[in-house]
């Protein structure tokens, strides 16, 4: 079989890449029996939770396990289950800050002698750890050396190169992969960030954007032993910037941000350290995964492209595995590193200009429907809606509806709203109705109450004051160093916005393979 009769038959090819290699593996995480020991809103740890006096939701499995299976996006490919208000690119977007901002580089030792996270740690926080690592001193493999003095390291980061294979035609040099070890590693500071091609691609349009920010700054006379202090903070004043008023805001509603800076927040406290509430990491944040469509335009070459290829073509999940790949390759995989014809055309997933003939990637509506794939993940996997469901049970998460009323919701989901749809009335069936899991219970929510557009109030409430509250925890963030009323002052579409698009136009890097 010739390489393109590999990929026209690629549905059965790789039917066995394991896409959740690590998926939510990345550090310590909470044990019921670590949160149960806390109360109030003291500085709890790595973890804790917003509403402690709440009793927690007991569902048996058999319960979660039906209401999982009912969990199902009918028809991946009816385009009024499309939300285009958030373009697909965030779905991974999000991912990316999830990585962000659960990346622990503590020891197994001092985890070992403080499991709970009380003391010693690195707490959440949206620093882009998962882009610098330790820093040059710390993690020396991410940093590009200086050309003036090659036995030191520069302020850039280290960029990856392609390979060029037949199928497809591309040739020319490009620098369009995640840097590697001879056996295919991705050298980031957050290896989760190479679990799939699209993550992948996002990680790697943020070192772009760090080096593209270093050439400005040195171009307006920064010095060199400066450059690297003032780029790193550049780069994460507009990450921030851009979590709270592009990201959090097409997931909460326009001025969800302002209100909370100005009225302050109610349900997320803490005294001086910010800790990664339950609520959010187990429940809320997990709703990016009704947003993954089965489905992506990735670029003129794969413009219907599935997940069996987007994990495939990594290194944590995937085939791409360094020197041991053949040279030249004998098929689609095993690769040394990512071909240049899986080079993103950014165009397909963000607001971008593009021929209005080109499709594009929008994300899935914010609903309880996840795509077939989720429901049967390979390498033995599971179904990840039973996964979810199960774990708010397993860490002692209260019900939505108690959730609802501790926060003094008017209007909040009822149970006849709770039970439409045939999710809905399998949720009836089981006696959850009533009594719901939160993290189904806040996708529902966003479903009935703003059409799947954004979410509704609970998981609103929830997202916007932890992104907030992370960011102004941080003594190093934009929001403590320049205070709320900061604008960001890199080139944009809208002056004193930023955006991921923005960002993209900014790095000159959008199509690199032309059109």
């Amino acid at each position: 079989m010739n390489i393109k009769e590999t990929f026209e038959t690629s549905e059965k090819t790789y039917k066995k890449v394991n896409m959740c290699p690590g998926h939510g593996m990345g550090g310590r995480h909470p044990s019921r029996k670590g949160l149960d020991q806390l109360s109030g809103h003291d500085d709890p740890g790595m973890f804790g939770r917003m509403f402690p006096g709440l009793s927690a939701l007991d569902v048996p499995d058999n319960k979660l396990q039906a209401l999982a299976e009912a969990m199902l996006d009918p028809d991946p490919t009816d385009s009024s289950l499309d939300n285009p208000g958030i373009p697909g690119g965030y779905t991974y977007f999000g991912q990316f800050v999830d990585h962000d901002i659960t990346l622990d580089l503590s020891s197994l030792s001092d985890k070992k002698r403080d499991p709970l996270g009380l003391e010693n740690f690195r707490t959440p926080a949206l620093d882009l750890d998962n882009v610098y690592g330790l820093g040059p001193d710390g993690s020396p493999h991410l940093y590009a050396r200086n050309p003036a003095d090659p036995s030191q390291r520069g302020p850039k980061l280290v960029i990856g190169r392609n390979i060029n294979v037949d199928f497809g035609g591309i040739t020319g040099d490009f620098a369009n992969d995640l840097p590697r070890s001879p056996e295919g590693v991705a050298l980031i500071g957050d290896p989760r960030n190479d679990e799939n091609l699209l993550v992948a691609q996002t990680h790697l349009a943020f070192l772009k954007f760090h080096n593209a920010v270093c050439d400005k700054l040195q171009s307006e006379g920064v010095a060199a032993e400066q450059l690297l202090t003032e780029a790193r903070k550049t780069v994460t004043y507009h990450y921030q910037w851009m979590v709270l008023h592009d990201w959090m805001e097409r997931l909460c509603g326009e001025g969800a941000t302002d209100r909370i800076l100005n009225d302050g927040r109610q349900y997320y406290r803490f005294k001086k350290t910010p800790y990664m509430p339950v609520e959010f990491s187990v429940a809320a944040y997990r709703l990016g995964h009704s947003m993954v469509r089965q489905r992506y335009s990735h670029n003129r070459i794969f413009a219907d492209t599935g997940f069996d290829l987007l994990f495939a073509f990594s290194g944590l999940s995937g085939d791409i595995i360094g020197n041991l790949a053949p040279q030249p390759p004998t098929g689609p995989t095993p690769v040394s590193v990512l071909p240049s014809n899986w080079i993103i055309d950014w165009r397909r997933f963000h607001d971008l200009d593009r021929p209005s003939s080109m499709p594009f990637n929008p994300s899935r509506k914010l609903d309880p429907l996840l795509v077939e794939e989720l429901h049967n993940l390979p390498g033995g996997g599971g179904n990840l809606a039973f996964r979810n469901l199960k774990r708010g049970v397993s860490l002692g998460l209260p019900s939505g509806q108690d959730v609802a009323r501790e926060m003094g919701v008017a209007n909040a989901l009822n149970a006849d709203e709770i039970a439409t749809g045939p999710d809905g009335e399998e949720a009836k069936r089981q006696g959850l109705h009533e009594s719901t899991p939160l993290w189904y219970y806040i996708l529902k929510e966003a479903q009935v109450k703003e059409a799947g557009d954004r979410l509704g109030p609970v998981g609103a409430a929830i997202v916007s004051e932890v992104f907030v509250g992370l960011i102004h925890g941080d003594q190093q963030s934009f929001l403590w160093q320049e205070g709320k009323d900061w604008k960001p002052s890199l080139p944009a579409a809208t002056p004193g916005t930023f955006t991921m698009a923005d960002m993209l136009r900014f790095i000159g890097d959008i199509n690199p393979l032309g059109d």
